[in-house]
């Protein structure tokens, strides 16, 4: 039986697992569409009983070890969430995550990304973490290169939107680089 995720605490914020009385919550903070257009995977309209269907999948996924995720809150209240896909046969993973609006420009991403690369290394044993974002979103590469990620490079058409190609950018950290 694999480990509960556990419980990251940083100066500001909880980093826990999801439960499902956060799916009302969850529903309304992924129903912006300002969210879900900076993701790759968060549908907009977001479809009724999505995030009830999302978090009731994390279990297994933890199980099988692809993937942890956390809710970020602060004082309680859900401001995002933060997860790691994790590729184990190369020792790696991609951590993706979404902010509510209402918390944009605080922190609250980077200070969430140190925690999750610091638990992906010293507790999950990880060698390799990395990120994407789209080229228009430039402050979520901030918040990687505040975290101490490296920016890899442009991935040009790498991914489509909504049916457009789209251009990422390319961080990642090793477990040998200087962490913040």
């Amino acid at each position: 039986m694999p480990e509960p995720l556990p419980s990251l605490r940083t100066a500001r914020l909880e980093l826990r697992p999801f439960h499902l009385a956060d799916a009302p919550v969850v529903q309304v903070l992924l129903s912006d569409r300002e969210v879900a257009r900076q993701t790759l995977t968060i549908p907009h309209p977001y479809p009724d009983g999505a995030a009830d269907e999302f978090i009731r999948k994390h279990a297994a996924w933890i199980a099988e070890g692809k993937q942890l995720i956390w809710a970020i809150t602060r004082h309680d209240a859900i401001v995002g969430a933060m997860g790691l896909h994790i590729v184990a046969a190369h020792s790696r993973a991609e951590v993706g995550y979404w902010i509510a609006r209402a918390a944009w420009g605080q922190g609250i991403a980077t200070e969430a990304l140190l925690a999750v690369i610091a638990h992906g290394f010293d507790v999950v044993g990880l060698h390799r973490i990395d990120a994407q974002h789209y080229v228009e979103n430039p402050a979520s590469g901030a918040v990687m290169r505040k975290a101490g990620m490296t920016h890899e490079g442009r991935l040009r058409g790498v991914v489509f939107r909504d049916g457009v190609p789209r251009d990422n950018e390319s961080y990642c950290i090793l477990r040998t680089d200087p962490r913040l």
